[in-house]
């Protein structure tokens, strides 16, 4: 019994989908943030002209309105400028960024669309439990763990800087332009490499919380069992409609009996029912059982006056290669011809 209560077992697809709608995903924040800042350095590189083009349009219209005396109108078309060119200085910028956390979430879980995750609790608002949480070991852990990757990164960042500044002699005989470009240059080196170093902690981050998840849905074997149990229902119910639908399927085949040309039996094990209908190129099955039910098959046919012949290999023949409701192989025409020979004989004998 203690086994089946210890979590051991992988969760199941349900588990994993009820934990989904509940907004209970394997997100490594991260992940999400290395690939949005990523994105956001390449962005700005990639939009650093365009941006710098609109700053300075916007500096030289500030410069334009020396002098210039301030009224309503005035006030109101320099804040229209002023938006205009802050929305185009920094909305390429935010989409690019917005849409690189969005890729970024769905890259770790899929898409997912949920409410539950965002309604009400009065639980999250419990003053004493918040407490608990900002004091408790997890957040401990957190905290270490982002001042170590943060010291890491810094002091990554810090050696390729201390390495530059030991070309500050060399870059001083530099014209202007050019002490520039190498700045340029050494940013975006000690800017990549810190993200190389945020990357790789990212990455780890990425399998431990994955692991963590999965780790946390695991089910013990009952709990599996319960939810077989939910899914397809009690096995005592499901044997009762199974059982019921046999009988409503015996009963069916009970009542196309007396419209069958022969019984063929083994004669104490097995009955088969078969009759011919000429319009089709072969005698079909329309009863067939064993046992039991042969003996009720062999009763209904002496109550309706169905001849019964005895011939054991054939009836086994038909009874294991023949499924109900289907016409006899070719293989046994023969041995069926013979059959109702013998019995239209007898009908023309009564006759």
């Amino acid at each position: 019994m203690a086994d089946d209560q210890e979590k051991t077992e992988e969760p199941t697809d349900k588990k994993i989908e009820d934990a989904r709608k509940e907004g209970n995903v394997p997100k490594s924040q991260d992940a999400s943030g290395v690939v949005t800042l990523f994105v956001a350095i390449l962005s700005l590189l990639m939009l650093f002209p365009f941006m710098a083009k609109h700053t300075i349009i916007l500096f030289q219209y500030y410069f334009s309105l020396i002098g210039t005396p301030l009224d309503r109108l005035f006030m109101i078309d320099i804040a229209i400028v002023t938006i205009r060119e802050f929305l185009l200085i920094i909305m390429p910028l935010a989409v690019a960024v917005a849409t690189a956390g969005v890729i970024a979430a769905v890259a770790q879980f899929g898409f997912l669309f949920t409410v539950q995750a965002i309604q009400p609790k009065f639980s999250k608002i419990d003053p004493i439990k918040g407490t608990k949480n900002l004091f408790s070991m997890k957040k401990l852990i957190e905290g270490v763990k982002i001042t170590f990757k943060a010291f890491i990164t810094l002091g990554v960042g810090f050696l390729f800087f201390f390495m530059f500044i030991k070309e500050l002699p060399t870059v001083a005989l530099f014209g202007l332009d050019d002490q520039l470009d190498w700045l340029v240059d050494k940013m975006i080196i000690i800017a990549f490499v810190m993200l190389f170093i945020i990357f790789i902690f990212a990455l780890i981050d990425l399998i431990i919380v994955r692991k963590q998840y999965f780790d946390g849905l695991k089910m013990s074997k009952q709990e599996i069992k319960d939810e077989m149990k939910n899914m397809e229902g009690d096995p005592l119910i499901k044997a009762k409609i199974r059982q019921k639908q046999m009988e409503m399927s015996s009963q069916r085949m009970m009542s196309e009996v007396p419209k069958a040309d022969v019984i063929i039996t083994n004669p104490t094990h097995y009955a088969v029912a078969l009759k011919y209908d000429e319009t089709k190129h072969a005698p079909v099955i329309i009863a067939k059982g064993m046992d039991h039910i042969a003996q009720q098959i062999k009763k209904i046919a002496r109550e309706n006056e169905v001849h019964i012949v005895q011939n054991p290999p054939l009836a086994r023949s038909l009874y294991d290669d023949v499924d109900l409701d289907h016409p006899i192989p070719e293989a046994l025409y023969a041995a069926v011809a013979e059959v109702l020979a013998y019995v239209y004989k007898m009908n023309e004998g009564k006759r």
